[in-house]
């Protein structure tokens, strides 16, 4: 019958009442539990954060929070967990909580507070940071984990896996708690300004094509020695050292670490492993020969290191520039080889010599030659693929080339 109700005429089960019953009060009860516990935590987290807060009135600005008890700076970050766990749980209970508002502000404190720290820690101690070798600070800084005795020979040891630490620490906290774009600007503003320091004392500047062209060759070579002298250290030491540093404090995020590195790092190294391709590119005379094989030497002998530290995608063109310099600097040693072939032809028809005389070039022939032997594997590279391109006449230079490629 359309309409008709059909209920049971059986009353309920007192059991299945009762565990209804029940089943309610332990939920309620469950649930009054757990709010009590994340209000707790929260009331800790506000005793602690507040004892931090930059704008009141009760703490000594000097002081800093990662410089003093380390005790206190653990429970400053376990607070601001705890705190981080407590709006989760609020939220999801009410979202228009008044502790969630109260919560947020208290969120808000702490990461100034943090970023404050940050900034001091990179500032106070970028010697410390600076000081270490690179191989050194990575196996000081691999591990997240205490260092043993074993691994710390000295206090500047201790020093640099404390601030490691300590950077580390913050980041992870500020990154977790949704402040990471505001840790990262302060690290990459700091760390790009000591790069670029230490790029301007190892005397690193940027030229264009037309400034090196226009050099004359003595100042042009002392440009020469003075990048010489800086490449081997700016490779294994500064850009090494950045990209363990970026990859230790911000372990927890690999776009993060990249994008440390890349702004940090790309720009300097881009002015550093242009140079070589900018005297390849300028005037060739026998004079600039030897600097010459100087610079294919050096940059091809870092290029595995610079593969390794300049790996990320985003850093591909620094390679890509490293690369383009040892062919550069290739063709131009195969341009001034052609040409040393062509003078010394030319002053043979020029100045023949009768009999069994010495022509008056071929001492200054041997004594080149001889100086060349010492870039053997340098000139091996070069020639090893062009004999055919460099249409050798002379019986002295096709020895010598026809000597690198057998070596080879």
């Amino acid at each position: 019958m359309r309409g008709l109700i059909f209920t049971s005429s059986k009353p309920p089960s007192p059991s299945n009442s009762f565990a209804q019953t029940s089943s309610m009060s332990t939920h309620s009860h469950h649930q009054t539990f757990s709010v009590s516990i994340m209000e707790e935590d929260l009331l800790h987290a506000e005793q602690i954060i507040k004892r931090w807060d930059l704008d009141s009135p009760f703490y000594t600005k000097l002081d800093y929070l990662f410089t003093g008890d380390q005790q206190e700076a653990r429970q400053f970050i376990i607070s601001v967990n705890n705190l981080q766990s407590a709006m989760h749980f609020f939220i999801s209970e009410n979202a228009n909580s008044e502790k969630i508002i109260h919560a947020q502000k208290l969120m808000q404190v702490a990461m100034k507070r943090l970023q404050k720290e940050f900034y001091h820690i990179l500032s106070a101690h970028r010697d410390v940071l600076n000081y270490v070798s690179a191989s050194v600070l990575f196996s000081k800084t691999r591990s997240s984990d205490s260092v043993s005795d074993e691994d710390n020979p000295s206090h500047e040891y201790d020093q640099i896996t404390t601030v490691m630490k300590d950077l580390k620490t913050i980041a992870d906290c500020m990154i977790s708690s949704g402040y990471g774009k505001e840790c990262v600007n302060i690290y990459k503003i700091l760390r790009k300004s000591v790069v670029d320091e230490t790029m301007y004392n190892l005397r690193i500047e940027k030229y264009s094509f037309n400034q090196i062209n226009k050099m004359n060759w003595n100042v042009l070579e002392l440009k020469i020695k003075s990048w010489l002298n800086a490449v081997k250290f700016a490779v294994n030491s500064l850009f090494s050292r950045e990209r363990m540093l970026s990859d230790y404090v911000f372990t927890s995020s690999e776009k993060i670490r990249e994008s440390c590195f890349s702004e940090i790092c790309t720009e300097r190294a881009l002015v550093l492993f242009e140079f070589p391709e900018l005297v390849a590119k300028s005037k060739k005379s026998m004079e600039r020969m030897f600097k010459t094989l100087d610079l294919y030497s050096a940059v091809s002998d870092l290029f595995p290191d610079i593969e390794t530290i300049f790996e990320f995608e985003s850093v591909a063109v620094v390679r890509t520039q490293a690369v383009t310099s040892v062919v550069k600097l290739g063709n131009a040693v195969r341009a001034m080889l052609a040409d040393f072939e062509a003078s010394i032809q030319k002053e043979t028809l020029k100045t023949p010599v009768t009999g069994a005389g010495i022509h008056p070039i071929t001492r200054y022939v041997m004594n080149y030659l001889l100086v060349l032997i010492y870039y053997t594997d340098e000139l091996s590279d070069i020639v090893a693929d062009y004999p055919l391109q460099l249409q050798i006449q002379s019986p002295v230079t096709n020895l010598i080339v026809n000597q690198l490629i057998q070596r080879k």
